[in-house]
Order: structure tokens, then sequence, then C-alpha cells
């Protein structure tokens, strides 16, 4: 195995400390994706379906601010439970984000964005030990899984501002600033989990600043494309074959 191959298993999970900067780093990078946006980018379309990119960043202010707030929590758990309507309850309280800021201006939402950006970030980190241990259930690929509430906060809210910012990114044609240190250390935490999840052996080359060279066990497929595209993929946004069909949550 070449040097520069990781051993998957060898990829270390998000600590709570290291967790918190990836959070912090991420949620600034959303704030200067969005105060970049020309007026007429706020209203094109997504990779997530009926969300132009306003409903992207609204969903993402509506993330921060329920981890932020236990009362933002309870008021859109609650809402989330009426207007998901036998859909995953995810899906309501998204709609319920939506629509609660629908009647902010652009700049309305890149000023929320930036107050709230270093606060949920924070607030993420000082949950404390006791409830970070708390299980909560997920909807995911079909099944109820359970996960703890410290990876809720610690490893798929910041996912998922990374992944709407590469969704707005793609939708407006700005730059996508990605770099090693910051954006492969998610991708690499994306790729652990996908190996956990599917268990087979493989060799996974991904490409650009975000890439690096993974393997697993002896043989299997040979995967070599784009480390966004791969998260793209994962993420449900494109389609894949073989190991490329485990979706991993962001």
């Amino acid at each position: 195995m070449a040097a520069s191959t990781v051993v998957i298993d060898q990829v270390p999970p998000l600590r709570r400390q290291e967790a918190a900067t990836r959070a912090a780093e991420e949620n600034q990078r959303f704030v200067n994706c969005v105060r970049a946006l020309d007026r007429a980018d706020w209203d094109r379309p997504t990779d997530c379906p009926s969300w132009p990119v306003r409903d992207v960043a609204a969903h993402v202010l509506g993330m921060w601010e329920l981890t932020s707030s236990v009362r933002e929590f309870v008021h859109v758990q609650r809402g989330g439970h009426r207007a998901a309507r036998g859909r995953p309850l995810i899906d309501g309280m998204t709609e319920v984000q939506v629509t609660d800021r629908a009647h902010l201006t652009p700049a309305q939402l890149v000023e929320r964005l930036a107050t709230m950006a270093p606060r949920s970030a924070r607030s993420r980190h000082r949950l404390p030990a006791p409830l970070r241990r708390l299980p909560v259930k997920q909807e995911f690929d079909g099944t109820t899984e359970t996960w703890r509430l410290g990876y809720l906060f610690d490893v798929i809210h910041t996912r998922d501002a990374w992944m709407h910012r590469v969704d707005i990114a793609r939708a407006s044609g700005q730059p996508l600033v990605l770099t090693a240190d910051h954006d492969g250390r998610i991708v690499a935490d994306v790729a652990a989990e996908w190996a956990r999840r599917h268990g087979q052996p493989f060799r996974l080359q991904l490409d650009g600043p975000a890439g690096g060279r993974y393997a697993a066990g002896d043989g299997g497929e040979e995967i070599s494309l784009d480390a966004v595209e791969f998260c793209r993929i994962l993420s449900g946004r494109g389609a894949g074959t073989g190991l490329l069909t485990q979706q991993v949550p962001f």
C-alpha cells in the first residue's frame, strides 16, 4: 500500500474539541459564501428539491438558532411533527424553519447568519456531557437509527452547513473555498463513516483540495472521483453505483 494511502479505520473520529473548531470554521465559511451572493443568486434553484438559495440559507440559519435556543428547539420539534404529515420528522422541521424565515430579506438573512455563526458553534461545544449522551431517533435511508445528541451536534450539523455551502456555490457559480485542513478533514470523516456502514474492502482516490487516498481490506472496488462529488453522491444529490449507493447522513 502506498505511503500516501490512509487505512480508513485509522481516520480518527471528530471528537468534541476538534468538532468545535470545524464548526466555527465552517459556519464562518458559510457566512462568507452568502455574503458574496448577488441579488439574483438568492432565487437560483439548488440541488435541494424546491429550495432556491434563500431557502437553503434560511434552513441553515434555522438550524443554528435551534442549536442555540431551547425555546427554538421545542418550537421546531412541535411544529415539525405537525408539518411532517407522514414524512420523516426532519422534513417537517426544515419546512418550519424555512417558513418561519420566509419574510427575511437576503440582507437580513446574512446579518442573522453572521450573528448566529459563532454563537451556534459555541452552543454546540458547550452541550453538557449528560445531554451529549442522550439517544435521538433519526430516520435515515429508509430506516430509523439511534444517534447520540453529541454526534448530531458535533458531526451532522457541520456536515449539513458544509454541504449546503456546496449547494449554494454550485447554484450561484461562485468559487467553492476548499482547504485540506478543514474540508479535507470533513471529507475524511465522511469517508470513514461510509466505510463503516458498508463494511466492504475498497480503494478510494478522492481528488481536489479536500481529497485523499483511503483503503480498507484486500481488493474490493477501486473508486476514483472528486472529493466534493463523492460527498454529493453519498448525500443523495448524485447517482452512485456499487459501494457509492451506500448513503451517509449530512
